[in-house]
């Protein structure tokens, strides 16, 4: 995979995520609550927590498809829900996703998968989004699959190329969620990498990645925010996470979460009943 240096004269500055009281939920389900934190500018910030803890709600509402029920999102410094339509649009337009299974249109091929931002959101020539497009499936190490169809791709083929399309509009924040899901070793160290090469040579850019993956986080986390129970359980550098003596904290890293079991005895009809359609 290539390192390639993006064509940035003047880069503008990156963005901090900025998390201020924020209660987050669903209706009337409250899901995440007390969440402030800042997630730093030009860094990868990694958010963990086991399942059902709010990750991906947490995710959702700085991508501003779902309203806080209180507290404020920041951007750049720029109050997420405060904005116009119009400047609210226009934000949303500079955040690059990652979903977790690439989300590529099986009907296109994967430049045309690539280039699909481009074409609905700018009026560039064909020729322009064709160099646009195979500069980011070169980030990805793509270049040579450009006319494929998701069908004929890998798990870590179609994740690479989901990387190079939420990269096309050239975003100063990406959003990545569980970007190492479902891959082998060998492909969970790739993605690693491409994300630890956008940092380098993109610093305008602040990475988001929402993941459960311990390996990933020790080796891409700049920042880490770790949430439990609807809270935050821990938010700061990831050489401060491991000192921690919160109890959750050490036990989610040291991998010692119990799971919570409830005995229940069977009647004896009921074994009986079982045992003779076991052993007739």
């Amino acid at each position: 995979m290539n390192s390639l240096q993006p064509n940035t004269d003047n880069p503008p500055a990156p963005w901090n995520i900025e998390l201020d009281g924020l209660c987050l939920g669903y209706g009337d389900t409250v899901v995440l609550e007390e969440v402030s934190d800042i997630l730093p500018a030009g860094e990868i910030s990694v958010i963990l927590g086991g399942s059902g803890c709010g990750k991906s709600t947490l995710l959702r509402h700085i991508l501003g498809l779902n309203r806080p029920f209180k507290g404020r999102i920041r951007l750049g410094g720029k109050d997420l829900f405060a904005l116009s339509p119009k400047e609210f649009r226009k934000v949303r337009r500079r955040m690059g996703v990652l979903f977790q299974d690439g989300a590529l249109l099986g009907s296109l091929t994967l430049a045309q998968n690539v280039g699909l931002p481009l074409f609905e959101h700018t009026n560039l020539p064909q020729r322009l989004i064709d160099e646009v497009v195979d500069y980011n499936l070169s980030l990805v190490g793509l270049e040579k699959f450009r006319d494929y169809f998701p069908n004929e791709l890998s798990g870590g083929m179609r994740k690479r190329a989901g990387l190079a399309r939420a990269m096309v509009m050239n975003p100063p924040l990406l959003l990545c969620d569980e970007p190492t899901s479902g891959l082998d070793p060998i492909n969970s160290a790739q993605m690693d990498h491409l994300l630890l090469n956008l940092k380098r040579n993109f610093s305008y850019m602040t990475i988001v990645v929402v993941s459960h993956d311990l390996s990933s986080m020790q080796k891409i986390a700049d920042h880490v925010l770790l949430l439990n129970r609807g809270r935050v359980a821990f938010a700061g550098s990831k050489a401060d996470v491991w000192k921690s003596e919160d109890a959750y904290v050490k036990d989610f890293l040291e991998r010692k979460e119990p799971l919570e079991t409830h005995t229940h005895t069977l009647s004896a009809e009921a074994s009986r009943a079982l045992q003779r359609w076991i052993d007739p």
